[in-house]
């Protein structure tokens, strides 16, 4: 028999503990109700945010660089898509086993990733490699590494290579313009990035566009007014005399007389901006536009310019190039004695005393603003970055012996770019056109700076130096007359000149009728034995130009039996007897 206290713990005294139970998981159930209604309603931005922070990014859309192209739409450097490699180093060091795959794929030493990612915890980008194949970066995203994502830039890429490579500059890894054209032209060819708002899953993977925020704004094109074919001829042939008579450095610049524009701008040594380890301050530098030098008697022309301008002088003007010119302890006088002699043999001879002479009895200031006027001592309106103006000092300071050293080249310097657009002035009688690397489409007018009676005279004077009898005979071009002038100048060094290297020089203009073209050829230190102008630039501009011409389909001159559009004609014995010839 149970006791009375046994029967007082019946099951029905522990009613009250149900019900307390009960009364708890109602509560918890509100509590749930009322947090899931704070959450939604309430604290709706909390959740957004911690949401988006996980799952919505802010991605870049990466824009083009413009394309630049020669005048004839030749594509001269265009921007090819790659892609670039980088990782969230707090995801992938979650994952830290998958490295020695990864550095594998990117072909890096897998200690110094390892160091990388470790180093950057704090960070959440970080670049692994840059510009990488798009085919070899999908192979690396194929791994599902976690933390490891790929972005779509842009690489530079350049077709013609070293050919053009002195013109166009270069671009950072970044597709920002470090040199030349890509460096003035950086504001025009840029593009601007876009960017848009996207949901990605855990893997980095895009799974939804969710706005666009800016759209990509892709760089302008750019046309140049290089012609890719006479570029092409000008460095072939500059290369080929480079290495023939074993020279420093060398530089071809072809201008076009009646725009302005360049037409080609070669230098020697060249360098392939598709290479970036080759790009150093040593090889990019353009020498066409930078680099200055003394003309030697490529000057001469433009003394004699100033001499015809003066009234003085006319081209059957006699002077006497007998003996020796001292002024002080400076003296100069001719390597053969050519006697009285009229300004066309002075040119074609290349006198230095009958050039001293002139020069000496001349105002120096109308001496100065004659060559002031055709661009000597300030830059031209190319706009490359880094263009030297020259040296031409004011004629304030000029004494005797500046003035007849200037007659011959000394005492002042000038850049390719300078001495070729002089010599186009001078092609388009007497009209300076501003320089050009962009195409001209309209007609350019140009402002008068000599006067064309003068002009047209002295490019006949100039057709004697390019004879038989001249000191420019290797210059001639087959078919077309041409004017121009030899140079040979000793090189500047510590203390004087040196008296074994030289800077061989040709500039001028063809056809001589009616001048098309204008170029002038630099060898700096040809070593080979020869050295004189005549000897070793004249020959590259008669192939240069020679060929430009019949590339121009410009018609031969050399049959004209009267000179076009009053083309100069000189009365030289020099030059008459070279044309019956």
């Amino acid at each position: 028999m149970r006791s009375r206290s046994a029967k007082d713990h019946s099951p029905r005294s522990f009613g009250w503990r149900a019900y307390a139970l009960q009364g708890l998981l109602a509560c918890a159930a509100l509590g749930l109700l009322w947090r899931a209604v704070d959450l939604q309603l309430v604290d709706h931005g909390f959740l957004a945010k911690e949401g988006a922070a996980r799952f919505s990014r802010v991605t870049k859309i990466s824009a083009h660089r413009g394309t630049i192209t020669d005048r004839y739409g030749e594509p001269l450097a265009v921007s090819t898509p790659v892609d670039s490699i980088w990782a969230n180093p707090k995801e992938l060091a979650l994952a830290i086993d998958q490295i020695p795959r990864l550095a594998q794929a990117l072909k890096v030493d897998q200690q110094e990733l390892a160091r990388r990612i470790t180093s950057n915890l704090d960070r959440e980008f970080l670049y692994l490699a840059r510009h990488r194949q798009p085919a070899e970066a999908q192979k690396i995203k194929a791994l599902g590494i976690p933390g490891v994502y790929l972005m779509r830039e842009y690489r530079r890429y350049y077709p013609a290579g070293e050919v053009t490579g002195h013109v166009l500059g270069f671009t950072n890894i970044d597709d920002a313009g470090q040199e030349g054209i890509e460096l003035a032209f950086d504001h025009w060819l840029a593009g601007e990035d876009g960017a848009k708002r996207v949901i990605q899953d855990r893997f980095g993977r895009v799974v939804q566009d969710v706005e666009s925020i800016r759209p990509a704004r892709p760089g302008r094109d750019l046309v140049l007014s290089l012609d890719l074919r006479i570029q092409y001829l000008a460095y072939r042939e500059l290369k080929a005399a480079i290495r023939q008579h074993r020279a420093r450095a060398g530089s071809v610049v072809v201008l076009d007389v009646t725009t302005g524009e360049v037409l080609a701008m070669v230098n020697q040594p060249a360098y392939n901006p598709n290479d970036r380890e080759q790009i150093s301050a040593r090889t990019y530098r353009n020498r066409a536009a930078t680099d200055i030098f003394e003309p030697g008697s490529s000057i001469k022309p433009f003394v004699v310019a100033a001499g015809l301008a003066s009234g003085k002088y006319d081209a059957g003007s006699i002077i006497d190039t007998s003996g020796v010119i001292r002024i002080g302890r400076w003296q100069t006088e001719d390597e053969h004695d050519i006697g009285r002699a009229d300004l066309t043999t002075i040119l074609a001879k290349s006198s230095n005393v009958g050039m001293a002479r002139l020069a000496l009895s001349l105002e120096p200031q109308q001496l100065w603003e004659t060559l002031t006027r055709l661009g000597f001592g300030r830059v031209t309106t190319s706009g490359y970055p880094g263009e030297s103006a020259g040296l031409l000092s004011n004629y304030t300071h000029w004494r005797p012996i500046g003035i007849a050293s200037l007659s011959r080249g000394y005492g002042l310097s000038v850049t390719p770019l300078q001495l070729a657009h002089a010599y186009a002035t001078l092609g388009a009688f007497g009209i300076s056109r501003p320089v050009s690397l962009v195409r001209v489409d309209e007609p350019v007018e140009g402002e008068r700076v000599l006067d064309a009676e003068v002009s047209r005279t002295l490019i006949g004077m100039l057709e004697a130096v390019v004879t038989a009898q001249g000191t420019g005979k290797r210059a001639a071009i087959p078919g077309y007359r041409v004017a121009g002038k030899t140079g040979t100048a000793w090189k500047a060094v510590a203390g004087g000149y040196s008296t074994d290297r030289y800077m061989a020089v040709f500039g001028g203009v063809a056809p001589a009728s009616r001048p098309r073209l204008a170029a002038v050829v630099v060898i700096d230190e040809p070593g080979a034995g020869k050295y004189y102008g005549g000897e070793v630039a004249a020959p590259v501009f008669s192939e240069v130009i020679g060929g430009a011409l019949r590339l121009l389909a410009v018609p031969p001159d050399d049959a004209v039996a009267e000179p076009l559009d009053k083309a100069p004609v000189s009365d030289s014995p020099l030059l008459q007897a070279a044309r019956r010839q």
